[in-house]
């Protein structure tokens, strides 16, 4: 029997296909770099409001500890740094997520050359 050989096949380069590349990262839209600025902006109106409320909660203190009759003072210094804490997990809530979104609007500008 005479043998057959089959055509040369072409050479192929071991590759995977496009479907199983890495996951290209989404172009930042408008609005993004907007929510992003928004939100680091919200933040440290959030940060100021803090620090104001720590040094008039001292400033209430040394008042009350001043006089008798400025006891009430004290009382509203406490009333501040329940506001204090209360607003920290707020700062955090939108800071963190502000500067996340922030950082990718810079890594986007770096990648196409923006910057």
């Amino acid at each position: 029997m005479p043998e057959q050989q089959s055509a040369p096949h072409p050479a192929q380069l071991p590759a995977a296909p496009d479907a199983y590349g890495p996951p290209r990262a989404r172009e930042v839209s408008v609005a993004y770099r907007r929510w992003a600025n928004i939100l680091v902006w919200i933040a440290a109106v959030i940060a100021v409001l803090v620090l104001v409320a720590l040094v008039a909660s001292f400033i209430l203190l040394a008042k009350a500890d001043a006089d008798v009759d400025n006891a009430a003072y004290g009382y509203l210094a406490i009333f501040l740094w329940f506001g204090i804490v209360a607003a920290i997990p707020a700062l955090l809530a939108v800071g963190i997520p502000g500067l996340v979104m922030k950082l990718r609007v810079r890594q986007q500008a770096r990648a196409s050359g923006g910057l």
